[in-house]
């Protein structure tokens, strides 16, 4: 995976991680599998700007605040 990527999906833990919630508590908001939440963290599953919109909106993150910080 190419760097930023990295960087993306490492903002996501980082966030799910500061606000205290598991991988289960994100998957049950996003009416996914926790395994879907452990691929995507675990980069073996890539997650598409829709996919990331509402992956932040369960995180309650300002899209245009995570991509500010993304591309820093």
């Amino acid at each position: 995976n190419d760097p930023l990527y990295r960087k993306k999906i490492k903002k996501l833990i980082a966030i799910r991680e500061l606000r205290k919630i598991t991988q289960v508590e994100l998957a049950k908001k996003k009416k996914k599998n926790q395994s879907y939440i452990a691929k995507v963290e675990n980069y073996d599953r890539r997650i598409d700007i829709l996919e990331l919109y509402d992956w932040l909106k369960a995180l309650d993150v300002p899209i245009e605040n995570f991509l500010k910080e993304i591309f820093k």
